[in-house]
């Protein structure tokens, strides 16, 4: 079982940890009733098409950061770009309801393998079309992020995002970052009334 760690909280994930190279992030979420829509949040930057549907359509995205900064669109890994362009980031795709139990959507990643130009990894969840479908995390129950090993699945870390979403359209859930020659995890849990990615990336810029 992995430390649960609470808001604004660190931990090392690789100091002490020297056997630890490839990790897997689950991001998971309930609906809380079924009414709304789903679709892609993010096909307003990137391009598709929206998807019609009864669902909250809840997806989880990466932000490559350079110096704390989003440097180019390619640093970003979602489900219309499915790896990283380093090949070091691999995103399991698209869950268009949040239905069910376990993770949702994962994120995997070759934290030794990371050019070390990136010196942070920030992860997202967005809601498609929000404001258009009048959608918000008060609608989305038991969020979570965690982390584990992806060698022999032992979870490192979770974090229950407990606070009040309501109204709020993006979470920043939490970030993996350097720290000298390690890696570390902060639980993040903001959330924001950022409508599209593009809203998110500008943060970082």
């Amino acid at each position: 079982m992995g430390i649960n760690l609470q808001k604004g909280q660190r931990i090392d994930l690789t100091k002490g940890n020297a056997g630890l190279d490839t990790i897997k992030v689950g991001l998971g979420w309930d609906p809380v009733s079924q009414s709304g829509g789903g679709g892609g949040f993010l096909s307003g930057l990137f391009g598709g098409g929206g998807r019609s549907g009864a669902n909250i359509d809840c997806d989880a995205s990466v932000l490559m950061l350079q110096d704390d900064k989003v440097v180019a669109g390619t640093d970003i890994v979602y489900f219309g770009k499915l790896n990283s362009d380093c090949g070091t980031i691999q995103h399991s795709g698209d869950n268009l309801t949040g239905d069910g139990d376990g993770d949702d959507e994962v994120i995997t990643v070759r934290l030794s393998s990371v050019p070390a130009k990136y010196n942070k990894l920030v992860f997202v969840v967005n809601i498609y079309d929000a404001a258009g479908r009048k959608q918000h995390f008060g609608m989305i129950q038991n969020a979570y992020i965690r982390v584990y090993d992806d060698k022999n699945g032992n979870e490192l870390v979770r974090y229950n995002l407990t606070d009040n979403y309501a109204n709020l359209t993006t979470l920043i859930c939490g970030e993996i970052y350097r720290h000298g020659a390690e890696w570390k995890f902060a639980a993040v849990g903001n959330g924001t009334s950022d409508v599209k990615l593009a809203d998110v990336v500008r943060r970082y810029q």
